[in-house]
């Protein structure tokens, strides 16, 4: 635990850096943007659908459904919010990979020989994957929420924290010691990377709170990659 701790707030030391804080408002941004187009998308399907007016028996008609959807527009982005940002995470790795281990690695690990760039479309091809399996996994998991209801938010939290853990771990190992390699690391690490996985879970499900930690869990995980091979 305290390793990763440590590597948590070591990769918060530096949010001030110039190379980091400019990727840490871009993946800002990018998230943003991307929640606001499916909320609008969302609304767009739902006023499309709705009528402009609704008879309600003892009520009347109601025309102001559609205004109410559209004033709640904050609202649906914050709960959409809750749900999108672990896919958001794990498709968000293949785009910032590089340039935020490059960051930490230059600023606490400036000994280190150059990383081997791992090829984008291996990077890609890697990415999708494990959010196709991250989607898999969770459908699959939906029975165990509707079993375990009173559970189900843990239950998503170490589900995701160990398809997360699994990913990040990956990615950052594999441009010092190959594929194959960080499948070893990750086999030797497995209940570390787990904890740490599900740690950073947990505040994806926090509005607002959500929307840094994609780009933080990237340095995070490249802090605990070298704080666990090179002890």
């Amino acid at each position: 635990m305290g390793q990763i701790f440590s590597s948590f707030f070591a990769a918060l030391s530096q949010a001030g850096d110039a190379r980091f804080r400019n990727v840490l408002f871009i993946g800002i941004a990018l998230t943003i943007g991307l929640l606001v187009l499916v909320t609008l998308g969302t609304i767009w399907i739902l006023n499309f659908l709705l009528p402009e007016t609704v008879s309600l028996p003892l009520i009347g008609e109601i025309t102001w459904l559609n205004e109410v959807l559209s004033g709640a527009s904050l609202l649906v982005i914050l709960g959409m919010s809750v749900f999108l940002m672990i896919p958001v995470a794990s498709a968000f790795t293949g785009i910032f990979l590089e340039r935020i281990a490059d960051a930490v690695e230059a600023k606490h690990y400036p000994g280190l020989p150059a990383a081997t760039p791992v090829p984008l479309l291996d990077t890609m091809r890697d990415t999708f994957g494990f959010l196709a399996l991250m989607i898999g996994v969770n459908l699959l998991a939906l029975i165990l929420y509707v079993i375990f209801a009173p559970f189900a938010l843990f239950i998503f939290w170490v589900v995701n924290g160990f398809l997360l853990g699994r990913e990040y771990f990956q990615l950052v190992a594999m441009r010092r010691i190959g594929r194959a390699g960080a499948k070893q690391a990750r086999s030797r690490h497995a209940f570390t990377i787990w904890v740490a996985g599900t740690l950073m879970a947990i505040p994806l499900t926090i509005p607002i709170l959500n929307l840094v930690i994609p780009i933080m869990g990237v340095a995070t995980f490249t802090h605990l990659y070298h704080r666990l091979e090179d002890a």
